[in-house]
């Protein structure tokens, strides 16, 4: 394209601009995804298989797969097991944990790998070790989940695990009942699609796409959905989880975990993820992504701008009123038809010559 022809372009470009009153600077750029940090490495044999996580600002309380007993071991930012909460529930197949505002833990009971549950459960256990549990039943089918959530009002959501890249999202119909059962009800559908983010033990791309744990944010404006090899961000309005599935989440790949199954947010909004030990036994490292929170904050309210110290016109709109463009944008309008003329009348210019 010759000199003159690339300037017609723009001129053409920056004309249709001005006349619908289209911005002329392009939108700044996405605030990048920060990378994953290793904090610590879990060695506890009481923690090898790593499947639920929570945090304050002080710990990290996690879960292990299965197990015998409701049991939460609350661990220090150095990954050592400081304590140990638990009661004599005996749970089927724990697979995440969820933490209440009032500190109640909750634990998904809710993993079915062979699809032979006739029901799921819930159990909730506080930091002095009493426990309750609350059996729930699917409205369709059985189904196999490895996620939870709690919203702003302590409303239980189960996120289903398929290797297909749906999750079924389900909340109790009703008031929970112990020991129940309380009939689930199906609210969301999240589809995912397929990454090449290294990780986990499932082959191919299969598990950038199963669902394996969930957490809220500790101010309640964002959730996370984890697969064994990505987490997606998600920002939540209102407290409206099912509306805020619905959107489309952020990504966040993260380290190559053997078989990453817990997330958490802290209170700053950084993500903190775990994995079980996978096959060779070893310990596993806590990773953070630092204020990861922040990638689906809700934007600030604009302030208002006040009238600059003696102005006779106080707002754009008062502007109007009068018959008058508001100042600012006026001045934008009239210095780009400036420019646009002096481009033009240059164009002329060198194309008489």
């Amino acid at each position: 394209m010759s000199t003159g022809a690339s300037w017609r372009c723009r001129l053409r470009s920056v004309t249709l601009a001005v006349l619908l009153g289209l911005p002329l600077a392009a939108p700044a750029a996405a605030d990048p995804v920060p990378a994953p940090v290793p904090a610590c490495t879990i060695t506890d044999e009481r923690l090898t298989e790593l499947s639920g996580l929570v945090a304050d600002g002080e710990h990290w309380y996690a879960a292990n797969d299965g197990g015998t007993a409701a049991t939460v071991y609350v661990l220090g930012k150095d990954c050592q097991v400081q304590d140990v909460i638990t009661a004599s529930t005996d749970p089927y197949d724990v697979e995440d944990l969820a933490r209440a505002a009032d500190g109640t833990f909750w634990l998904s009971d809710t993993g079915d790998n062979d699809s032979d549950r006739e029901t799921v459960a819930l159990v909730t256990l506080t930091p002095n070790g009493e426990s309750t549990f609350f059996r729930l039943t699917y409205p369709d089918r059985k189904h196999d989940a490895e996620a939870l959530v709690l919203d702003g009002a302590g409303v239980p959501y189960i996120i289903t695990k398929s290797p297909l890249g749906t999750a079924d999202v389900f909340r109790p119909a009703g008031p929970l009942a112990s020991p129940g059962p309380t009939p689930l009800e199906q609210v969301a559908t999240v589809r995912l699609n397929s990454t090449d983010t290294p990780g986990g033990p499932l082959p191919g791309l299969v598990g950038s796409v199963t669902v394996t744990g969930a957490a809220t944010s500790a101010d309640g404006t964002a959730i996370a959905l984890r697969t064994y090899t990505d987490a997606y961000l998600f920002p939540v309005k209102n407290g409206d989880v099912v509306a805020a599935l619905a959107e489309e989440p952020v990504r966040v790949p993260l380290p190559n975990e053997a078989q990453g199954e817990a997330i958490a947010f802290q209170p700053d909004g950084s993500l903190v993820t775990g994995s079980e030990a996978g096959t060779d036994g070893a310990g596993q490292p806590v990773n953070v992504v630092a204020g990861a929170a922040r990638l689906v904050a809700p934007e600030p309210p604009a302030e208002e701008e006040k009238p600059r110290s003696g102005s006779t016109v106080s707002s754009a709109s008062e502007a109007a009123d009068d018959g008058l463009p508001a100042a600012p944008a006026a001045a934008v309008t009239i210095a780009a038809v400036g420019v646009v003329y002096l481009l033009f009348r240059l164009l002329r210019r060198r194309r008489s010559n």
